[in-house]
């Protein structure tokens, strides 16, 4: 298990490209590893937590500044990765 902090920039991606950027970002990292993604669509502030939930990540930290939102997630177990 890591610890590894990645940030995935999703600025000006629309509903629902910052959900599935973020799946396919979650996959590439290890259990344990924070991602930070940064985005235009305050809809993802729903939407990544949502996805959370459902696939067994945990919401560290949401957060509005300006334009911008930030979801904070740390990996689960099952990154479903396909390899």
């Amino acid at each position: 298990m890591t610890d590894t902090l990645h940030e995935l920039d999703v600025r000006r991606l629309l509903c629902p490209m910052p959900v599935i950027k973020t799946q396919n970002k979650v996959r590439t990292l290890a259990t344990g590893d924070t991602l930070k993604v940064v985005c235009t669509d305050p809809g993802a502030l729903s939407d990544i937590p949502a996805w959370c939930r459902i696939n067994g990540h945990e919401v560290l930290e949401m957060a509005e500044q300006g334009n911008e939102v930030f979801v904070v997630l740390r990996v689960g177990q099952d990154n479903g990765a396909l390899f």
